[in-house]
């Protein structure tokens, strides 16, 4: 199952993938909302190589992930690819520069179910397709909007 989105960013393309790729922001925001989140080694440089181990509460009962970078690069952008119990995700997060200070952001999520049960749950999740991507692209411009309006203080 894959969800995509598309937003233009009024700023330069990296000022916005220095903003993307700032992992301790992510961590932070993750531990606000009841997320615990390690990174796997701390003394680790940022960019490719950076790994969390992720614990949450989801569907009532408490669920662990793995998060990798395998991407991060202005030109390519950033990949991060999940795993879980019994679904894999793969997020890309794309970066074109329109023009010196306008930036379109493509973000795409691709989740891959690995078990029995993994298969049945995005099975469920295609039925709701629909309302699932509004709420993505949803997500996915408020990021961009939030994104802009901090740049926009910072100038």
């Amino acid at each position: 199952m894959r969800f995509s989105s598309r937003e233009d960013i009024d700023a330069s393309v990296n000022r916005v993938f220095r903003m993307l790729a700032d992992f301790e922001t992510y961590e932070r925001f993750a531990m606000r909302r009841g997320i615990e989140v390690c990174r796997v080694d701390p003394a680790a440089p940022e960019g490719v190589g950076l790994a969390w181990d992720v614990r949450y509460h989801l569907r009532g009962r408490d669920r662990d992930a793995r998060l990798d970078l395998v991407e991060c690069d202005p030109l390519d952008g950033l990949r991060v690819i999940s795993t879980s119990e019994g679904v894999d995700a793969t997020m890309q997060i794309n970066l074109l520069a329109l023009s010196r200070r306008r930036t379109r952001m493509a973000v795409s999520l691709k989740l891959v179910p690995t078990t029995f049960s993994a298969r049945v749950f995005v099975q469920s999740l295609k039925v709701a397709k629909s309302s699932l991507s509004k709420r993505f692209k949803l997500k996915v411009a408020e990021y961009a909007k939030s994104t802009e309006d901090q740049l926009m203080r910072v100038r």
